[in-house]
């Protein structure tokens, strides 16, 4: 296996410009409207798009990939328009579909060299990146099997390689651990984060599964009913979270919490006597490391200090929860 995902190409990037940008999109199939209004600014490593079955995410992939045309507004992709510049745009995109399209016949290295030369490689180069990407995704010893022999999970690396073929510098992933079991879905996500900790390729991974995008993903944009129902940096909000603590105490809690309000923490006492509770929110400057040393001055015991942990399923639920404002 090689050490990297393929290099990207020399196509112009906008540097300054977010990864995908999203600009009062909507789009109707059929005269039914799908997507209404969608708006935000996304520049993370690796983006999640989340929502129900019809909240519209695949319909996003396929209008920036150029399948679907805007009824109103549009989208860009580092700075480029999918209106105007749609052809510069898929030389930037792999896209690794949610259902397998194989041809049959092929091998592995046949089919994804094929897809390297559909996506302007020379004929050359394109066999000497199918080798490649093959290795890459743990392939190279199946390479010159045919793919309707292949497993599932087999099946889904070979999207994923032909997806990384031409050095892309976004990568659409459309529910990559499909149908895999635990072994070969942490083996994709390993891939995943690889990719984004090296950095050269960013992500858009759309998933069911809040457990994927929560492990993979910095930013987060979830589709409710063909909208907006929520956008976050997750990143942001785990950052944050460290800043909210809960103490189970023994000693006086009251002047435990009338000297850390002192220090500029919020405090509220909860439980009952014996068992006595305090939830705090630290300031910037005050790190956990002043609390202990405030109870060893106090006299007080911190028996438990945990962190709030609002999840992505939080996240997720409070936004189903939620009308979608028009």
């Amino acid at each position: 296996m090689v050490a990297e995902p393929l290099a990207a190409p020399a196509a112009d990037v906008r540097a300054t410009s977010p990864v995908l940008a999203l600009d009062g999109l909507e789009v109707a199939l059929g005269g039914r409207p799908v997507l209404l209004g969608l708006s935000g600014s996304f520049s993370g490593r690796c983006i999640g798009l989340l929502g129900p079955n019809g909240a519209g995410k695949t319909t996003l992939l396929h209008t920036l990939l150029g399948f679907h045309k805007p009824s109103r507004g549009t989208a860009r992709i580092f700075g480029r328009d999918i209106q105007s510049e749609g052809r510069e745009i898929r030389r930037l995109i792999g896209y690794m579909p949610e259902n397998d399209s194989f041809i049959a016949g092929l091998s592995g290295v046949r089919f994804v060299r094929l897809m390297a030369e559909l996506s302007g490689l020379p004929p050359s180069q394109a066999l000497e990146r199918a080798h490649e990407a093959l290795f890459y995704v743990g392939l190279g010893e199946a390479r010159y099997r045919k793919t309707e022999s292949y497993s599932q999970g087999m099946r889904q690396l070979a999207k994923l390689a032909q997806a990384l073929v031409h050095g892309p510098r976004l990568l659409l992933l459309d529910e990559p651990t499909n149908a895999l079991d635990p072994p070969a879905r942490e083996r994709m996500l390993k891939l995943v984060k690889e990719i984004r900790d090296q950095g050269k390729i960013q992500i858009v991974l759309s998933s069911h599964l809040l457990r994927d995008v929560e492990e993979c993903c910095d930013e987060v944009l979830v589709l409710k009913a063909g909208r907006v129902a929520v956008s976050c940096d997750l990143e942001a909000e785990r950052r944050a979270n460290r800043r909210f603590l809960e103490l189970e105490l023994r000693g006086d809690d009251a002047d435990f919490a009338a000297a850390a309000s002192e220090l500029g923490c919020e405090a509220a006492a909860t439980g009952a006597l014996g068992r006595q509770r305090l939830k705090l929110v630290l300031p910037d400057g005050i790190e956990v490391a002043d609390l202990y040393r405030l109870a060893d001055a106090r006299g007080v015991q911190i028996r438990r200090l945990s962190h709030r942990r609002d999840s992505l399923e939080d996240i997720f639920l409070k936004a189903m929860e939620n009308e979608v404002e028009n």
